[in-house]
């Protein structure tokens, strides 16, 4: 007598049923990983960065004068902020480099959504922010520096804010400038400074001409720079902590929607 073993049925998928996509915050999370593993694999490039900041800290600020207090208690917190925005504003640089290479439009062919690659690519600049941070704070606070550890904390959720606002705009920029890299520079150098300057970083607006302070009033960087000193210093200004929140949110609101309209257009 024989028996019959029937085969169990196979599951197909159906295409509603097939494999999808990983979601925004998937998404994002693993383009920020992947623009993180240099910064891994070679600590030193964060160190590298902070050449330019540790000079200023040694060769500007013994020039200032101790008003209310040690001049580095005014000078660490603009340092601070000047090393977030530029660290933010070369998100674009390994952009043009990619879209150079051809490997951009690998990334615009794949699963990943347009708004993780420049989500992601943005949120990517603020661990070394936090890490250059950290490093500036350990130099200085053997001197006259005086660390208030909670007003540092709520300062670098404002500097996360604005990184990744001035980030969205970088990688904007890079895509206008497509494979034009000396145009992506040249317009990042050209606004820099400008903002730097104008934003109170290495010298105080208030005694500046009107013309000058009515600029200051219209960069987004001064107030985030009062909201540091102010926290910095262990103090807590609501008009001027709300005016740092609204600075740097208005400037990610911007960035993003410009770096979004851009990833959209790009090809």
């Amino acid at each position: 007598m024989s028996t019959t073993t029937q085969a169990a049925p196979v599951a197909r998928r159906t295409p509603d049923q097939a494999v999808r996509p990983p979601g925004f915050l998937a998404d994002t999370w693993n383009v920020m990983t992947r623009e993180l593993r240099p910064v891994w694999r070679e600590p030193a490039s964060v160190l590298f960065a902070m050449v330019q900041p540790l000079v200023f800290l040694a060769l500007f600020a013994p020039l200032l004068p101790d008003v209310n207090g040690s001049a580095l208690q005014w000078f660490v917190p603009g340092i601070v902020a000047m090393t977030a925005l530029m660290g933010a504003s070369f998100t674009g640089a390994n952009l043009s480099a990619e879209i150079i290479s051809g490997s951009h439009e690998r990334l615009l062919v794949s699963p990943l959504s347009r708004s993780s690659l420049l989500v992601g690519r943005a949120l990517k600049e603020v661990v070394p922010m936090w890490l250059q941070t950290v490093i500036i704070l350990v130099v200085v606070t053997p001197f006259s520096f005086d660390l208030h550890l909670g007003g540092v904390l709520v300062g670098v959720l404002i500097l996360a804010l604005f990184s990744v606002g001035v980030g969205a705009l970088s990688f904007a920029l890079a895509l206008v400038a497509k494979d034009q890299e000396w145009l992506f520079w040249t317009v990042q150098q050209t606004l820099i400074f400008p903002v730097l300057l104008l934003g109170g970083v290495l010298l105080p607006i208030e005694g500046a001409p009107r013309w000058l302070q009515v600029l200051a009033d219209l960069n987004p960087l001064a107030y985030i720079v009062r909201a540091e000193r102010a926290l910095f210093a262990g103090q807590y200004p609501a008009d001027t902590v709300l005016a740092g929140f609204a600075a740097a949110g208005i400037t990610t609101v911007l960035g993003l929607v410009v770096g979004l309209r851009a990833m959209k257009r790009s090809s």
